[in-house]
């Protein structure tokens, strides 16, 4: 088989740093770790050292039995096992910046802690063939970006852009205070998705796929839209109802540019 250009590479199974001195040097590095564990019972200075850095990082630790540490690598893990992304983040901030956006009226989408890493990937699926140029998701609480989430997406987290923010408040504050629509999906709304107008700058939020949006996020959102429902179950899949907004925001503009 020929893969061309579009194809994504296969992904080699999940990179991971043992030790507490490696784990350090890759911090220094600048290298995206996702989060560190640490084996139950470990003490010392050079631990403590790690984890004020780590906290200064903004990275999680997490304490667990050695025998987790044993079946996530056969080397001589030292206690300390950190877990590294396969994917740079960005911040919304810095995109916003640099303002390099494909179209006039770009759009993200920000998960607010989706934590299914199958509805993680198949939304950045649906986002890149739509067109969406970014995904938003808070530095806890959400699905972790490891090699199940990529392969979830056929790959299409290695090439949208995403932002993983340590307060999705500031983040949609500062949205608004530059002129973004912020676009909440639910079915709390009155008005239906078609109506919407995405001809804008827009961040489409997207609830976690129990608990739908936060009361707190959805107070930032000054527009909000709902998907018309006729059958009995009175909600879809995350990640489908995702795929029906990206897909009407590209229909909006495919018809403006007729």
């Amino acid at each position: 088989m020929i893969l061309n250009n579009n194809t994504p590479k296969p992904q080699k199974e999940s990179l991971v740093i043992c030790g507490i001195r490696p784990v350090m040097e890759a911090l220094s590095a600048g290298r995206p770790i996702d989060k560190v564990m640490v084996q139950n019972g470990l003490s010392g200075q050079l631990l403590g050292e790690l984890k004020h850095r780590l906290k200064q990082a903004g990275v999680p630790v997490q304490f667990v039995p050695v025998e987790k540490l044993n079946r996530l690598t056969k080397a001589n893990h030292q206690g300390v096992v950190a877990q590294v992304s396969p994917i740079a983040y960005q911040s919304f901030a810095d995109m916003l910046e640099a303002g390099a956006w494909h179209s006039e009226s770009p759009m993200l989408v920000l998960l607010d802690h989706v934590t299914d890493v199958r509805n993680l990937g198949a939304i950045a699926r649906s986002a890149e063939c739509a067109g969406v140029e970014g995904i938003i998701v808070p530095r806890h609480g959400s699905a972790q970006i490891g090699d199940d989430a990529v392969k979830s997406s056929s790959g299409a987290l290695l090439r949208v852009p995403v932002c993983r923010e340590e307060n999705l408040k500031t983040t949609l504050h500062l949205a608004r205070q530059s002129g973004w629509q912020v676009c909440a999906a639910t079915e709390k709304a009155d008005l239906l998705y078609t109506a919407v107008d995405f001809g804008q700058p827009t961040i489409l939020v997207m609830g976690a796929e129990e608990t739908g949006i936060s009361s707190e996020i959805l107070k930032l959102c000054n527009s909000r839209a709902k998907l018309p429902m006729c059958g009995e179950v009175q909600s879809l899949n995350v990640s489908v109802a995702a795929a029906l907004f990206f897909y009407e925001a590209l229909r909006q503009k495919t018809t403006t540019n007729l």
